[in-house]
């Protein structure tokens, strides 16, 4: 694994720093990771969570918003995993 300047340069983040750097508690994405909204990329020989930055934020702030509207957290899943499979099959 890459030390923490490289790591940062390729998008990968700590919980702690995808927390930060997302505006939500730690146990926040950790919730979101139990439950399938986040995946771990990887994990350092510590063993700590590594995220992609820009998907991972991507998924937080997709999130987040649907909270105003009342959808539930099952709604947001299904909808991220249409958006995935639309992102493979080239419908961005």
């Amino acid at each position: 694994m890459p030390n923490k300047k490289e790591r940062l340069k390729l998008g990968f983040l700590t919980i702690g720093e995808l927390a930060k750097a997302a505006g939500v508690p730690v146990s926040t994405i950790r919730y979101y990771t139990d439950i399938g909204l986040l995946e771990i990329e990887a994990k350092t020989p510590a063993g700590y969570r590594l995220y992609n930055k820009q998907l991972s934020l991507k998924v937080i702030y997709k999130i987040r918003p649907p909270f105003e509207r009342r959808r539930s957290l099952q709604e947001i899943k299904n909808s991220l995993k249409n958006k995935k499979v639309d992102y493979v099959k080239g419908k961005h």
